[in-house]
């Protein structure tokens, strides 16, 4: 039986200004095509969920005074935001990876809708995108993101200031580790792109008054998406493969 119903709620909506603010930014979740109502409902069932694991963190904290509540609001709320950021600098940089595909393979046509987003991107990087996000689904990367939202209560005290300088440090080092990992999935492309050029490059020097640069787009569109076709799972599985790392130590 609940003998504070008032407290409860209070340290229900403390909760659920963390978790609420990590569903915000959270990849998938997030998305334009996910309507709000459902977004607050994921997150209110969630912090109902982990409600009785954070009784004795946060309760105690409800009996202070209206402005220290308030700014318990706002500091949970930016933690939420935080570690809903570094999901979604994950997955744009897969976004980045896939334009450099298009980029180096000639699929340069002109941006259409976005599947997940009210943005203009072109179809191959759209396809890859969308492929990067549905693995990272079928792998449960929501269970690693709110377990270390969870474990964030042990490394962000509540009740505490905000440390400025852990989170921008862990900004920086997720935007390290995902540029590695972008880059190393988009490699094959970039050296396809970068021999394929060259050698036309040599074979323009030797024929010059052919107009060699138009005749050889669809040797290079075809080339890349025979690369595409062999590579696209194993690019794929290593992306969702290497999610876990960017929230280790967070």
């Amino acid at each position: 039986m609940i003998t504070d119903p008032q407290g409860t709620v209070l340290a229900l909506f403390l909760v659920f200004c963390r978790i609420g603010g990590c569903v915000l930014a959270l990849p998938g979740f997030s998305s334009a095509r996910v309507p709000e109502q459902l977004r607050v409902f994921i997150a209110g069932a969630l912090s109902i969920a982990v409600m009785p694991l954070l009784w004795d963190t946060v309760y105690p904290a409800v009996h202070t005074g209206s402005a220290t509540y308030i700014g318990l609001i706002f500091s949970e709320s930016l933690i939420g935001v935080m570690y809903g950021m570094l999901a979604r600098i994950y997955t744009l940089g897969m976004q980045f990876a896939a334009s450099i595909m298009a980029m180096m393979v000639g699929y340069t046509q002109p941006g259409s809708t976005d599947i997940i987003e009210d943005t203009s991107e072109n179809s191959l990087s759209a396809f890859v995108t969308f492929a990067g996000i549905m693995i990272l689904f079928i792998m449960d990367f929501h269970h690693i993101v709110f377990r270390a939202l969870i474990d964030s209560y042990t490394t962000m005290p509540f009740g505490g200031l905000m440390q400025m300088r852990a989170t921008l440090i862990s900004f920086t080092d997720t935007l390290e580790q995902t540029t590695y990992i972008m880059l190393r999935l988009s490699s094959p492309f970039l050296i396809y792109g970068m021999i394929f050029n060259v050698s036309i490059g040599f074979i323009n020097k030797l024929a010059p008054q052919i107009p060699v640069y138009f005749i050889s787009t669809p040797y290079l569109l075809m080339g890349g998406l025979f690369l595409i076709y062999f590579s696209i799972a194993a690019m794929v599985s290593q992306f969702g493969q290497s999610f876990g790392s960017i929230y280790i130590g967070r």
